[in-house]
Parts: C-alpha cells; structure tokens; sequence
C-alpha cells in the first residue's frame, strides 16, 4: 500500500511538473510575425519569419509530447492509476496546450479502429448470450481431446495464416470470441488463449506483402528506390518468425502470463440453462458474415462489424442493455486516448527527434549490421507507443539514405525497420490486437512487457542473422 501511494506521489510530481513547463513553453513563446510590419502576407520577409515562427513552436510543441510520453509511460508501466484513465488524461492535454487542435486530440474516439472493437464487442456478446461461443469452445475441446496444448497451437496456426493475408485487427475480432468461448468452456485462464491469439496476428502479418501496413510501407520506400520486393518474398524472414512465435509461446511466452482471471462478466454457464438454438444459429450467421463482408472487403472492417452489432440486437439474440454491457469500455478508451499521443508524435516531429538522435551517435559511417540493429531498436521502441505504420514511414527513408549513403543495398535495411514495427508485442498500446485482448484477457501493462520483450529480442536476433543472408548488403562483392 506505501509502495502504491509512493508511486502515485511520484506520479503527480511529474504530471505537475509536465503542467508546469508546458505553462513556461506557451507564455514564453514569441509572438507571431507581421505581415503588415514585414510587407506584407506575400512578402519574403514575412514569409521566412513565419516559418522560422512555426519551426520554433512546433520544436516546442515536440519537446512537450516528449514529456507527456515520459509522463503516461511511467503511469502506464506503473499502473498508478488505471492505464485507460492516464490515456484519456493525453486528448485534454493536447488540446489544451495547444499542440493539437479539438477535433484532432478527440480524433481517436471517431478512429475506425475504435468502431470496429464496439462492433465486434456486441457480436462477439451475442454469441455468449446465445450459448454459441460455449458451444464452439466445448466441441474445439472434444476435437482436441481436451488437449490446451494442441487448442493454443490450432488457435496460432490459423492466426498466423489468417492475418498473413486479411487485416490483424479483424482476425483477431473474429476469433476472439471463439477463443473466449474456449477459455471459459473449460475455465483456463483467458490470457493464455489471448496473448498468444494477438502475438501471432503481429507475426503472421510479417508473411506476406499486404500482411502488415510496416510491410507496404517498406515496400514503398524501396519501390522509389528502384528496388522491388515480392509478394511472398517477405515469407523468407517472416514464415521463420512465425514459426519461432508459435514455439516461444508455448515453450515460454505462456508461462510468463500470470495466472489472473479477467474481471469482464461472461454469459451464464450454470448447468442445465438452455440456450435458444434458432437464435445461437442467427448469431452464428451474423458472425459468418461478418468475416465473409471481412475477407472478401465487400464492406470495410468497421462497417461489417457495426451492422453485424445492429443484426444481433435486431434479430433478438440480445437486448439492448446486453449490447452495451458487452462493450469494453476500458480497451476503448485506452486505445482512443492512445492515438492521440501517437498522432501528436508524429504532427510535432517528436518521433523524427528521437530518431535523430539515435541515429546520430552512430557516426557518419556505421558498419551496415549496427545500423540494421540500431535502426531496428529503434524502430520496436517507438511502435511501442505511436503508430507502427507511423513508426516504419519515418524510419524506412532514413534506413534507406544512410544505407546508400555507405554504398550498400538497403533492402534488408529497410526491410528491418518494416519487421521490427510489426514485432510490436510489448505493450498493450502498441496494435489494436494488442488492445483488443486488454480488458477480456484481465492484462496488465507489465504482462505485456514480460511476454513480449523477449519474442522482441529474439526476432531482432533472427533478423540481423537472416536479412543480411537473403538481401546481403553488398549483393555485388
């Protein structure tokens, strides 16, 4: 209880000093150039003292997210207060300070990604309100004969394939509730079907071109480079760490999950209730559905989603207050306050200074396997907080022109900087799938961390051991 309040003490030191600079950074920030004092709106003069002002600002708005990013990391790390909470607390803030505008620091809660959890929250409640997901659970039970270690490999392989070629965020809504279904079916632990569910939808996506956003990215970047990469060329690093992933969870990662049972309420189980069938088909149906309007992008993932949550409700499966119920309010608000740390990394150059830094002190000619390894830590550390697409598209071009600036081939360069945003298993932030599992799964921030860091450590391993001998640097020598 000390060490809590202690921690919660040192917690409101930094918010308030974070408060404190941010009020020195706006009252001592120069006035704005003008036009009329320099010539004009048109004039040169003007117009160079108005981008030297909005350079000044915007270094001082990066500074600030900076802060605020040490400030909600150590919060989140601590669990000082609930994480969702110390999220929420970065929208305000911005919008306060300045560095964003309202509808931009708000812009998270309208994100699409955040509409597909509420839709697949209601339909995967529905079919715990019908007894379909029981039911599902029961007979993938019977099927593997009772084996949880033969149900985690089947539930990996089929994410791993999955999220190779469909979007990661929605193979992991449609197999949540299966998987939920499982865990409660035989009362297992949650977390230990849900962490490894979200892992492989992150390594399987390393697979194939459109696996990943990182990955298209990258492919971008070399494209302008000349360079091309294909389809199932990804597969050479990406099929190894798939394979490494569904290895590692079950030899290691699981036992790393504690044994904690999530505090999210499930449909009754008691024995002998009896479930309407008409309606556990219905619900069956709309879930199908889901995934076909998914799979064939017949509808985007957050409209599939929000109809297949209006059908449940409408067709009876379940009332009104059973679809609002099912939401997961804490894995909402944590991802929506998330975002805007994540946009505000990106609009202020925040991410790009850390980056320079880095990059800096490796001198003006790094040997090409410390580059790859510094530009790929760097990569994984800051997809643990912002966008991994963000995270790969500020990176890919620096890999790039510090590669060819050493006359070597920057494609396993770039491809690393790609690999290493999809490797983002250490923190609950870090990917929707990563996200979604939060609140169901009864995560901590901390079980993130100790699951993830060292899949993270081994992927980095793979990479500067396999890149360099399926894309060598100097292809020619």
């Amino acid at each position: 209880m000390k060490d809590k309040k202690l921690v919660r003490i040192i917690g409101l030191v930094l918010f308030i000093a974070l408060i404190a600079w941010t009020v020195s950074t706006i009252t001592g920030a120069p006035e704005a150039p003008s036009a009329d004092a320099l010539g004009g709106a048109d004039s040169q003069a003007y117009l160079d003292a108005k981008a030297a002002y909005d350079a000044e600002i915007k270094h001082g708005h990066a500074l600030l997210t900076l802060g605020a990013l040490v400030v909600v990391a150590f919060f989140f790390i601590t669990e000082a207060i609930p994480i969702a909470f110390a999220a929420m607390v970065l929208p305000p803030y911005f919008a306060v300070s300045g560095i964003m505008t309202m509808k931009e620091a708000y812009s998270g809660l309208m994100d699409s990604n955040v509409i597909l959890f509420g839709g697949m929250f209601v339909v995967g409640g529905a079919m715990f309100q019908t007894g379909l997901a029981q039911k599902i659970g029961l007979s993938a039970v019977k099927i593997a004969g009772g084996s949880e270690s033969k149900l985690l490999i089947a539930v990996m392989v089929m994410t791993g394939a999955m999220s190779a070629f469909l979007s990661n965020t929605g193979t992991v809504a449609v197999l949540m509730p299966v998987c939920l279904g499982i865990a409660d079916s035989q009362n297992w632990n949650r977390a230990k079907i849900l962490m490894p569910l979200a892992i492989m939808a992150s390594s399987g996506g390393m697979c194939t071109l459109v696996g990943t956003p990182p990955n298209i990215t990258a492919n971008a970047t070399l494209a302008n480079a000349g360079i091309e990469v294909g389809f199932f060329d990804y597969a050479l690093f990406g099929l190894p760490v798939a394979i490494i992933s569904v290895v590692y969870m079950m030899v290691i990662g699981n036992r790393l999950v504690p044994e904690r049972h999530s505090d999210v309420e499930v449909a009754d189980e008691e024995t002998g209730k009896v479930y309407d069938t008409k309606k556990q088909i219905i619900a069956g149906a709309v879930l199908v559905g889901v995934i076909v309007c998914m799979v064939t992008k017949l509808l985007d993932l957050h409209d599939a989603a929000v109809i297949g949550a209006i059908l449940c409700v409408v067709t009876g499966c379940m009332t009104e207050k059973e679809a609002y119920q099912s939401f997961d309010w804490q894995t909402i608000f944590l991802f929506a306050g998330a975002l805007g740390l994540a946009s505000a990394m990106k609009s202020t150059g925040a991410g790009k200074i850390l980056a320079d830094q880095v990059v800096s002190m490796m001198g003006e000619a790094p040997n090409p396997i410390v580059l790859t390894a510094v530009l790929f830590l760097i990569t994984g550390m800051l997809t643990q907080f912002m966008s991994n697409t963000a995270a790969a598209a500020l990176l890919c071009p620096i890999g790039l022109s510090i590669a060819e600036s050493l006359g070597a081939s920057p494609t396993a360069v770039v491809l690393a900087i790609g690999f290493s945003a999809s490797a983002a298993y250490m923190t609950p932030v870090a990917t929707p799938p990563n996200t979604m599992i939060y609140g169901p799964g009864g995560l901590q921030f901390m079980d993130y961390v100790k699951v993830g860091t060292p899949l993270f450590i081994i992927v980095m391993i793979m990479a500067l051991i396999l890149l360099p001998i399926i894309w060598p640097f100097f292809p020619n020598a």
